[in-house]
């Protein structure tokens, strides 16, 4: 196994790596909207905090040697069920691919965060 690391995502807030490749493929940690230039949560609502989201999992990806398009499962957490759409139509524009995907609401999420999402994709 192999752990991987990049500046271009937040560091761990915790005991784990921000991913592992375990033969061709990789599993990311969950990854909540921290802004890894400043270390702070974004601002926002549903979509501002998405959008880091799924840029701090492009970011992790990129780091791996793989891309959007070779993920194949995404978990996703959210706060509030409620931002099911509004959540939805931001992760639509990142995963067009259409992994397949589970996602649960009405969780506590760490910081405070709306939302927070894994994956696991081939490298």
């Amino acid at each position: 196994m192999k752990d991987i690391y990049t500046n271009n995502a937040p560091q761990a807030i915790g005991p784990y790596t921000q991913a592992k490749i375990s033969g061709n493929m990789l599993f990311t940690s969950g990854q909540i909207p921290i802004d890894p230039a400043t270390g702070n949560l974004v601002e926002g609502g549903i979509e501002e905090q998405t959008r880091r989201v799924c840029e701090n999992l492009k970011a992790v990806l990129g780091a791996a040697g793989t891309s959007l398009d070779k993920v194949v499962k995404t978990n996703c957490f959210l706060k509030d069920i409620g931002d099911f759409a509004a959540f939805n139509a931001v992760y639509a524009e990142y995963f067009t691919g259409k992994p397949a995907r589970s996602c649960v609401g009405g969780l506590q999420i760490p910081k405070g965060a709306l939302v927070e999402v894994e994956l696991i994709a081939e490298i």
